[in-house]
């Protein structure tokens, strides 16, 4: 039904400035996004918000006319969705100074694991790759993967959120450290090297230029 991901659409204030950071970090922009290996990120100026946030998660729907987008129902958690049509769904990765190519997972807040299994696996066709209980991060992650790119859901039995939302991103490039020099000589803060919870990954938390949306890179 939906073959990939399309794009991942963030709220800002201010375009302009949204668009310059991101311009930092991510392979060349379109009028209103970026294109990567495996989803759009698309930036929507909403001038009724104090800070960005991650609005949406729209999915690839080809039998739309390109270009065009309209609402996916969310189930009863009422998690924000798209169905879209602005990409190829083939992962092509594209050039980039900075070495970030693609999106490596998406993190969903949500106060209902099984509702999100019902809505991303049952009704979306998204394959859910791991269940698993995390106490160190107060409950239970999926990760659902889907084009490439992997839906990670928290669900927090301690805290649980009033309403799901989209919380964090995480980017993939192929050498870290080829990819923290580039940021740092373009100005870009991000915090030490460190082990991923992946065996064998490199992870920088970006401490600037991200939109103070929480933001990580990740590589082999």
């Amino acid at each position: 039904m939906y073959p990939a991901f399309d794009h991942i659409l963030t709220q800002v204030p201010d375009l302009e400035a949204a668009m310059a950071d991101y311009s930092t970090l991510l392979p060349a922009a379109g009028t209103d996004g970026f294109a990567l290996a495996n989803v759009n990120v698309q930036l929507q100026q909403v001038d009724d918000i104090a800070a960005p946030r991650i609005a949406a998660l729209a999915l690839l729907d080809p039998a739309m006319a390109p270009g065009t987008s309209a609402p996916l129902a969310g189930g009863p958690r009422k998690i924000p969705l798209l169905r879209a049509n602005n990409r190829d769904p083939r992962y092509c990765e594209p050039e980039s100074a900075t070495g970030i190519y693609a999106v490596d997972h998406l993190v969903l807040q949500s106060a209902d694991a099984e509702a999100c299994i019902e809505l991303f696996r049952e009704q979306l066709g998204l394959r859910l790759a791991l269940d698993q209980e995390v106490p160190e991060w107060g409950g239970r992650m999926l990760f659902f993967r889907h084009g490439k790119m992997t839906l990670e859901v928290i669900h927090n039995l301690e805290k649980p959120p009033a309403r799901d939302s989209f919380w964090g991103i995480t980017y993939l490039c192929h050498d870290i450290d080829q990819t923290l020099a580039a940021l740092a000589k373009a100005g870009v803060q991000h915090s030490p090297l460190r082990q991923g919870r992946k065996p064998g990954t490199r992870v920088s938390t970006l401490n600037s230029h991200c939109l103070g949306l929480p933001t990580l890179l990740i590589s082999p």
